[in-house]
């Protein structure tokens, strides 16, 4: 009977030689659970039956159903994926194999890490093909509907998994119709006397609603008829019972303005706000309660618009306006996309075009260390309670309650996130920890000299995502430290061994890392600084590859005769051009740059060399005949100043804190100046005096772990 109804759903748009193949796929799967009972007694082969009955409203093809069919085969008897994909194709095998459990066979601690390493496998999936978790939510929504012959334990143990995974995943591809079955049937295993308590208030007065639900459905029918809208169908929709105990945590039953709402499905966009105008006239709207998801659909790609009128008798009630399409898309979400206009909607590229949060998830499990900190970052980021904010473009951007800024800035993108030093919200300045509303328009100011996240962020976000980023650009600032660590070893052991800093730049490190098996010439250099390997080796192997020296002069004459000369063989600024003495350099004042950082000399007319930051925006479009390479002396004891802001939260103490960090670093301190803004926000200058990069990158590093300290980022002029 069940295969009978599943034929003549399908027929329609399956050709015969489709139904001959799918009905080889039944028997297959018949044959391979033979023996196999449901635990209310029936034959397995109900099970996958059902499923695709499930899913025949979104028309899936014969791929897809025959997946559906074999679902359970590979899980549950001895038939291989290798028999799969040989008999029906690769690309049913794929299917299956995505919606199977891992094996009893491989070995995990705990029952939850096994848990956990399904869900990871079965979104890896999903983000593949789509079909994949379209299939894994009807099947849960079967064995949901059939929940009642399991024993109690694992009625609630199913329950809270399918409302605290299944469900959101519904909710996120737009599946409202599977969602709210999903979301009920757990709620009646969970907490029974609750649901039944709402079960029963809305019965109480279900006869009069309705009776006043026909009547607003008449007068609106009407209406519409007059003003001659070619194409129009009318229902009510009551509220199902998990969404209304979940607004009961806020407000009475009687508070609750949508336990019923009509719904309106016309032809096009232009008839939807013409019957919102006309919904309008005829009633009141009330204050606060209009939504337009048309002009800007939800993350899910739900669009319809929401109204809630002072209906007869002043009672309120809710309109939802939206085209047909809309509605299908509303009901089934990127389900009704791929079924009804293309079939490769549910592709990788294609879903992750339409569904930006699925290519964020897949980042999300490539930053997790494990499957489980993976499902709880799920939890976190992506299941829990959104709020909706915009960017200036007025891009829609979701993120669970309790989100800041930096959640912002990180969600936008990673950069974005390690360049921030400030946003503002609704067009005004306001502090980092400041949570964020639906509605606002949030624009993070950024600056590429900034200094990367403080410690102090990671009190501050919610999602897991912004916390991993952050901690992971401290891992690599730490790396970064121990590299330059290595390389001024190594500098320092070249200048014992006489050779000279233009023949070291010559000498491809990457290669003689090779000969101590080593990647890159970072990991050397972390060799090196660790003493994993001698100098004495590194150095070795760089004089057995020096050529003899080659004079590096290769400036035009015509532009050195333009330099002054100075009796220094090295200058003041303790920078010096590769085989040129006696030339004026000096360091431009528009960047400062300090011995460490990466600097190109500038030829001038008349001015000798200026100094520049390889960074520094001077230096962009200008005459490249002119540039010449420069290098540190890399002895030189002068004192470089360097100016820098601080931004944090305004605190009685925090100058002070950081008054004691400088004096702790050796900085010299000579110039300070401190300002307080009305979001509660401080903004410090302060001009130190360094030796070297190494000590203001210790001077920065200790700053940014000052209570309330933001970011920290070198100022240029």
């Amino acid at each position: 009977m069940l295969l009978k109804n599943l034929f003549s759903k399908i027929s329609s748009y399956l050709s015969k030689e489709d139904l001959k193949k799918l009905t080889s796929a039944y028997l297959f799967a018949k044959n391979a659970h033979e023996g196999q009972f449901r635990k209310s007694g029936e034959p397995y082969i109900i099970h996958p039956l059902e499923v695709a009955i499930i899913l025949t409203d979104i028309q899936p093809d014969l791929e897809m159903l025959i997946a559906v069919l074999l679902h359970d085969v590979v899980e549950d008897t001895e038939i291989s994926l290798e028999t799969i994909s040989s008999k029906f194709g690769p690309t049913v095998a794929s299917l299956v194999c995505g919606v199977t459990k891992l094996t009893r066979r491989i070995k995990f601690t705990s029952s939850e890490e096994r848990q956990a390493e399904n869900y990871r496998k079965m979104f890896v999936a999903m983000a593949k093909d789509i079909k994949v978790v379209i299939i894994k939510l009807a099947d849960r929504l079967h064995n949901m509907r059939t929940l009642c012959y399991m024993p109690e334990h694992k009625q609630v143990e199913k329950s809270k998994e399918t409302l605290q995974i299944f469900a959101p995943l519904a909710h996120r591809l737009g599946m409202s119709k599977i969602k709210w079955e999903l979301e009920d049937l757990s709620f009646r295993y969970i907490d029974p006397p609750a649901y039944y308590r709402i079960v029963n208030l809305m019965h109480q007065k279900r006869r009069d609603r309705e009776a006043y639900m026909q009547k607003i459905m008449q007068e609106i029918e009407q209406y519409l008829t007059e003003t001659k809208i070619k194409y129009f169908a009318i229902d009510g929709r009551p509220k199902h019972i998990y969404s209304i105990y979940c607004k009961m945590k806020q407000k009475d039953f009687e508070e609750i303005y949508d336990l019923h709402a009509v719904r309106i499905i016309l032809h096009s966009i232009r008839d939807c706000y013409a019957v919102l105008g006309i919904v309008h006239t005829i009633w009141k709207p009330v204050l606060g309660r209009f939504k337009d998801y048309i002009a800007m659909p939800k993350p899910n790609m739900y669009q319809s618009i929401h109204t809630t009128v002072f209906g007869n008798n002043l009672d309120p009630i809710e309109f939802q306006i939206r085209t047909l399409d809309m509605h299908k898309t509303a009901e089934y979400g990127i389900a009704a996309h791929w079924a009804y206009k293309e079939q490769n909607y549910g592709t990788s590229k294609t879903l992750q075009d339409n569904m930006p949060w699925v290519k964020q998830l897949m980042e999300l499990q490539n930053d997790s260390h494990d499957a489980k900190e993976f499902v709880e970052s799920l939890m976190i980021d992506w299941f829990s309670d959104s709020v909706f904010v915009f960017t200036p473009k007025g891009e829609i951007i979701e993120l669970p309650v309790g989100s800041v800024i930096i959640d912002f800035a990180f969600r936008i993108h990673t950069e974005i996130g390690y360049r921030c030093i400030g946003a503002k919200i609704n067009g005004k300045i306001a502090a980092l920890d400041i949570p964020l509303k639906t509605g606002d328009i949030v624009e993070v100011i950024t600056s590429r000299h900034s200094y990367g996240p403080s410690l102090d962020w990671l009190k501050l976000v919610k999602t897991r995502a912004a916390r991993n980023r952050i901690r992971a650009a401290f891992k690599k600032q730490r790396k970064e430290e121990v590299v330059s660590k290595g390389r001024e070893t190594l500098f320092e052991l070249a200048k014992q061994h006489n050779i000279t800093l233009a023949a070291l730049k010559k000498v491809n490190l990457t290669k003689i890392a090779a000969h101590f098996n080593l990647s890159s010439e970072e990991e050397l250099l972390i060799a090196l600084c660790y003493g994993n390997i001698s100098g004495t080796q590194i150095i070795s192997k760089i004089l057995f590859t020096l050529q003899p020296e080659e004079t590096p002069l290769t400036t035009p004459t015509k532009l050195m005769a333009n330099i002054p000369s100075t009796p220094l063989k090295k200058t003041d600024c303790g920078v010096q051009v590769p085989g040129i003495e006696n030339v004026l350099i000096k360091l431009s004042k528009c960047c400062n740059p300090v011995p460490g950082d990466d600097i190109n000399g500038f030829i001038t007319k008349g001015r000798g060399i200026t100094v520049h930051r390889t960074d520094c925006t001077n230096l962009l479009g200008v005459d490249e005949s002119r540039k010449i390479t420069v290098v540190w002396s890399g002895d030189n004891k002068a004192i470089y100043h360097v100016d820098l802001e601080i931004c944090g939260l305004e605190r009685l103490d925090v100058l002070n804190d950081i008054l004691q960090v400088l004096d702790s670093t050796k900085a010299r301190l000579t110039a300070v100046i401190a300002r307080e803004n009305k979001a509660g926000m401080s903004k410090i200058h302060i001009t130190i005096g360094i030796n070297n990069i190494a000590q203001l990158n210790k001077v920065v590093d200790q700053i940014k772990n000052v209570r309330d300290v933001y970011s920290v980022r070198r100022v240029l002029h």
